[in-house]
């Protein structure tokens, strides 16, 4: 993330994404699988880095390896080749766009950090600070109920930041400057689409 000045001379957040180059691996229409797809592969490997059978996808269609493979489904198929290079061009200034990614990790949390739930009094010896309290009914029905707010894994799940205005494009780099953040750790793989 870094900031930019727009005309008015207001300082805006921003991140910078390399989007691509991709290439177009499958294409998927409603009379063989069922539904109008495009597959995309991300990221050139060495074919002995990947499984047989996805090394055999590739070589049917004549491709390199990718170690990444992504489906936009919903897409008017006939505008697509097989093997076409998909670059940062496809963009324009001042679009939006949704980016979906795997958010950073902070392991096991408590109810406070995880939940938002408030702590209990620190003074007159109470021994509740930070301890959930009662968490379930009493004799009737006498068991916790299923999705109680507890204690666990917090974050490192996929979610989407809807609606980021494009504000620059760098075409010899691929990058796409991003008004706002965008999930997870810096070098995480995303997924970007129109709004």
């Amino acid at each position: 993330m870094t900031q930019i000045f727009n005309e008015e001379g207001s300082a805006l957040p921003v991140t910078v994404i390399r989007v691509g180059p991709c290439l177009i691996t499958q294409i998927k229409n409603l009379k063989t699988d069922g539904y109008n797809a495009v597959q995309i592969g991300y990221s050139k490997v060495k074919p002995k880095n990947i499984k047989k059978s996805q090394l055999c996808h590739f070589q049917k269609s004549g491709l390199p390896a990718f170690s990444h493979l992504c489906e936009y489904k919903n897409l008017e198929i006939q505008d697509y080749l097989l093997g076409q290079e998909i670059t940062v061009d496809i963009f324009k200034m001042g679009q939006l766009v949704n980016v979906t990614g795997k958010s950073v990790g902070k392991g096991y949390s408590g109810n406070q950090k995880r939940h938002k739930f408030k702590r209990g009094p620190m003074t007159h010896g109470s021994k509740n600070h930070r301890a959930p309290g009662s968490i379930g009914p009493g004799t009737t029905p006498g068991r916790v109920f299923p999705g109680k707010l507890m204690s666990g894994q917090l974050g490192n799940k996929q979610i989407t930041i809807s609606k980021l205005e494009i504000l620059g494009i760098n075409l010899n780099e691929n990058l796409l400057v991003l008004k706002g953040n965008v999930p997870g750790k810096p070098g995480n793989l995303l997924k970007v689409t129109l709004s």
